[in-house]
């Protein structure tokens, strides 16, 4: 066979130019190691072709091309020389035609017969070289240009070149043939069925079934394969569980046997990523360092201390028992107290990863639960990806707004959050799109409310309540000293030298235009001070402020509160009563005035059914009494009593102003004044009882910011009395009661002397009282 050969080492390039100066003749044998550049003797293969150079071409990079044509085998008999290039003394094989005889001739037509059957099945070769072979019928000579053709591996063709026999080496042949029809067989086997399997119209489809079969026949990898080796990868170093790794192998070898670009197979996708991408074995090392912990927490929030010593509580057992179950900790209080930043600070000073997630409004369970892979779109809850989000098994998470869950036809989320809540449960809370179960028992949930009553009692039942109340005055001035005015600085582009709030100007602030229990609108107030001092250093009316509650008044405008809603003297007829409200506690006066009539009980206010049940039992109960405290019993006939309640555009309910209006009967029935400076609060029955009450801690609060230093509170809540912290009993007397008749004695002002006509007046024929009754009555 005619061949061209690239000639680039040096030794050879030397041996092909003494060739071209002496016969033209060269010997050609391989190595048996290709990545030998040097070979030995021994590395050499003994036999080889003796060729006949008939070209040569020199290229640019040094090398050479030489076109050579086969003389005749030959066999390496002595090396004469290696350098500078290898000289070798050969013997040429005899070859000699094979016998003719029935079994050669048989032989080469069945050679011939392969030939053309592997052509029809697509083996490539030129139709002049088939047409030679018809004419050749030495098995020698037809063994040699099939073999030149088949385009076989080095080793083989080199064990065609070594057999003598032409016979043998025809047999050899045939052998190779067979083969190789065989791969064309299974080729066109593969062609076939990948056919079948797609439209004959989508050309595009059909040539990407046809390059996955090929390669998968091959044992080729491609890109789809790659992808399935990785997620391989990714389910080892995610260490999952046992169950939950044989799951994702179990998609893994469902994905595998799919179409790559099928829809079902990007949900398979979907769910392995979010399988491998989860915090399965990834935790976070906590800090149980308790003093670290209190010093992170005193420094971000000011007061709290229920609140943090639950927290400090939590790491000192947490070192001593390294595996117990994290609480469900609910911090209940108004707007503005701090409780989502505090959800911050704790994570912070344990050393977790921190996630807020917000539940107002939400009303579909599969945003807790997740979306089932059957629908389009489908992905987990909220929860599952809060997780991914955290990157850690134990992070924090904040669940912000509990108490405004919505429910509808797609389901009750507060339903399902009794799982994710509940520290027994959520070992292996299951989310709809995952399918398998994810342990929760070592995250630290933190939920917020402002209230308690809309929280499902079930749901209420799986949590650790923490009031959280309103700050008193005092409180909302070092708060404002330490954090908002420094952070009201910053925000607004100015600095500490350019503008300085004093005591008094925070605390006219505080009283005169904020009277919330949290916080928002304290910041709000500061923040519009700092702006409008941002402005005039713009404009060049200044450099330096000083904040006196006068330059803050002229800043914020008119001030919203005067104390035009607080007693300024003892009056008849108003008592002041302790309401509680989801922003905080607040005072409630009730305003009580008779007039002639026939004895009938006018109620306004816009108050709920129960605070109308209430002013009812209170009437009640005063005409019961009344006849104790001088009277006349036919003056409930004679006078129709009107009970009013300000603010009437705002929706008032609840028992607690029981006592307040019975109080506020008594006092316009007897005449006496009520003491402007007592605050009551209790439910009474139609018996005198005084029940108990909610929200104390709040309403106390509300009274300290009123200046009101007497409180009445039923006897049953003296227990909240207890626990409550020492800044909401300060400044205030608070008084525990059990009979209405006990309020009234605190609250009514004796009654004042009759005039001196009256005092002269006859008296009644009557029996007259005896001294001792006359003292009890006054």
């Amino acid at each position: 066979m005619v061949l061209p050969l690239f000639v680039g080492r040096e030794s050879s390039i030397a041996a092909v130019n003494d060739a071209l100066s002496a016969d033209r003749l060269i010997f050609l044998a391989c190595q048996k190691d290709a990545s030998q550049e040097e070979p030995a003797e021994d590395e050499i293969n003994r036999i080889g072709t003796v060729a006949v150079i008939l070209r040569m071409l020199k290229l640019p990079d040094e090398r050479i091309k030489i076109l050579v044509q086969g003389v005749k085998r030959a066999t390496v008999e002595e090396y004469v020389q290696m350098k500078p290039f290898a000289k070798v003394r050969i013997s040429t094989f005899s070859e000699e035609p094979g016998e003719d005889n029935l079994a050669s001739e048989a032989l080469i037509r069945h050679v011939k017969e392969q030939l053309h059957n592997a052509v029809s099945l697509g083996k490539p070769m030129l139709p002049d070289l088939l047409a030679v072979i018809e004419t050749i019928d030495d098995a020698g000579k037809l063994a040699d240009i099939i073999v030149s053709n088949l385009g076989l591996k080095m080793d083989e063709a080199q064990e065609v070149l070594e057999e003598d026999d032409t016979i043998e080496r025809l047999k050899k042949v045939s052998e190779f043939l067979t083969r190789e029809i065989s791969i064309l067989e299974v080729q066109q086997k593969i062609m076939n069925e990948a056919r079948g399997e797609i439209d004959k119209s989508q050309k595009e489809y059909f040539l990407r079934e046809q390059l996955k079969a090929i390669k998968k026949e091959l044992g080729e990898e491609d890109d789809f394969q790659i992808e399935i080796e990785e997620y391989e990868k990714k389910i080892k170093k995610a260490k999952m569980p046992k169950a939950i790794a044989e799951e994702a192998d179990k998609q893994l070898k469902r994905l595998a046997r799919m179409h790559p670009d099928s829809a079902e197979s990007t949900v398979a996708r979907t769910f392995l990523d979010w399988l491998v991408e989860l915090p399965w074995s990834k935790a976070s090392k906590e800090k149980l360092d308790l003093k670290t912990a209190k010093q992170i927490l005193n420094d971000d929030h000011f007061g709290l201390e229920e609140v943090k010593e639950r927290i400090l509580d939590f790491l000192a057992l947490r070192k001593l028992k390294k595996d117990m179950k994290s609480p469900i900790l609910c911090f209940v209080g108004p707007p503005g107290v701090g409780k989502t930043s505090l959800g911050k600070s704790i994570a912070s000073a344990m050393g977790r990863e921190y996630v807020r997630m917000s539940l107002g409004g939400m009303r579909d369970e599969a945003e807790i639960r997740g979306h089932r892979r059957t629908y389009i779109g489908a992905l987990p809850g909220k929860i599952i990806q809060s997780m991914k989000t955290a990157g850690t098994n134990n992070p924090l998470i904040m669940l912000d707004e509990i108490d405004k869950l919505g429910s509808d036809f797609r389901g009750d989320p507060a339903s399902a959050l009794l799982e994710v809540l509940d520290p027994v449960q959520n070992v292996n809370f299951v989310d709809h799109f995952l399918g398998v179960p994810f342990d929760l028992s070592k995250v630290l949930f933190i939920t917020t409310a402002n209230y308690l009553d809309p929280i499902p009692h079930a749901l209420r039942d799986r949590m650790e309540i923490i009031q959280l109340p309103g700050y008193t005055e005092e409180e909302k001035l070092k708060i404002a000293e330490k954090y908002l005015v420094p952070r009201q600085i910053k925000d607004n582009g100015l600095t500490p030298e350019q503008i300085k709030f004093s005591q008094a100007a925070i605390m006219h602030i505080i009283k005169s235009y904020t009277r919330e229990s949290g916080l928002r609108n304290l910041e709000r107030s500061i923040g519009t001070v700092c702006r409008k001092v941002g402005r005039k250093i713009v404009e060049g009316n200044g450099k330096v402020f000083h904040i006196t509650p006068k330059i803050a008044e002229k800043f914020l405008g008119a001030v919203k509160y005067i104390g035009e809603d607080e007693l300024k003297e003892n009056e008849v007829g108003t008592a002041t009563g302790l309401a509680w409200t989801p922003v905080g506690g607040e005072v409630l006066f009730v305003e009580c005035s008779k007039y002639q009539g026939k004895g009938n009980l006018l109620v306004t206010g816009q108050l709920g059914d129960v605070m109308k049940e209430s002013a009812r039992a209170a009437y009640t109960y005063v005409r019961t009494i009344a006849g104790r405290y001088g009277v006349d019993p036919e003056d409930f006939n004679k006078f129709d009593i009107h009970v009013h309640v300000p603010a009437g555009a705002i929706p008032k309910d609840g028992p607690s102003a029981g006592i307040t209006m019975g109080t506020a009967l008594l006092s316009v029935f007897t005449g006496r004044q009520i003491h402007k400076s007592v605050a009551m609060t209790g439910e009474i029955t139609i018996t005198g009882k005084v029940l108990p009450i909610g929200g104390l801690k709040e309403k106390l609060l509300a009274a300290k910011r009123h200046g009101i230093t007497k409180v009445i509170i039923p006897k049953k809540n003296e227990k909240d009395i207890i626990s409550m912290p020492k800044y909401v009993k300060s400044s205030l007397e608070i008084i525990p009661v059990e009979k209405f008749e006990e309020v009234t004695e605190i609250a009514l002002l004796p009654a004042p002397p009759k005039p001196a006509e009256e005092k002269e007046a006859p008296a009644e024929k009557k029996p007259r009282a005896s001294r001792k009754t006359a003292e009890k009555r006054a």
